[in-house]
């Protein structure tokens, strides 16, 4: 089974994230299933979702405590929330920033995983670009989908296009595959971003 943990704020669109995941995943022909944990529903409030993916039923429903891979959709959470833990150093990170490990001070803790698995990427100003609005959560899936090889692009466009028909499907998928390539250059550069 493969566990993802997506760290957000209220308002980012972090459920409707691991939600678009699961899709994709089950579109793929897996099993997957997504659900939310948060404190007070409030624009702003730290929100984490789940979604597990695997290749039979999913028994389990309680919160993912060991992810193999975590989300953050706002780095100010970076000291706030415990983002990282029970993530394994062969575990995936996609950080929402525009800075580096290294200019975020972070490259001691990053220094511990894989190259290939971490990496940051400018999601909200993406999201700007194809949204007109800060949102990085279809920015992260499409990252996402070109960091690890648990969900296709195709895949997760096709969940963006089913959830927001129309033009808003059209930008979001936009957004996504755009962040896709932007993580695949950096993967292709050998960048520990």
């Amino acid at each position: 089974m493969f566990q993802v943990r997506i760290h957000g704020r209220g308002g980012q669109g972090v459920v409707t994230a691991s939600e678009l995941l699961s899709v994709a995943a089950f579109d793929e022909g897996r099993h997957a299933q997504a659900f939310p944990t948060f404190g007070s529903e409030r624009t702003g409030a730290p929100v984490v979702s789940f979604c597990r993916i695997d290749e039979k039923p999913i028994r389990s429903r309680e919160p993912i405590s060991e992810p193999d891979a975590v989300l953050i959709q706002d780095p100010t959470l970076l000291h706030q929330v415990d983002l990282f833990g029970g993530l394994g150093h062969d575990g995936y990170i996609l950080l929402n920033s525009e800075r580096d490990f290294t200019e975020l001070g972070m490259d001691d803790f990053t220094a511990d995983f894989r190259p290939e698995r971490v990496r940051t990427m400018p999601a909200t100003a993406i999201a700007r670009e194809h949204l007109g609005r800060p949102l990085p959560n279809s920015v992260l899936l499409g990252g996402f989908a070109g960091l690890c090889d648990q969900v296709g692009l195709d895949a997760v466009t096709q969940a963006l296009r089913d959830r927001f028909p129309g033009k808003l499907g059209d930008m979001n998928t936009a957004a996504a595959t755009a962040a896709c390539e932007y993580v695949r250059a950096s993967l292709a550069g050998g960048v520990h971003a």
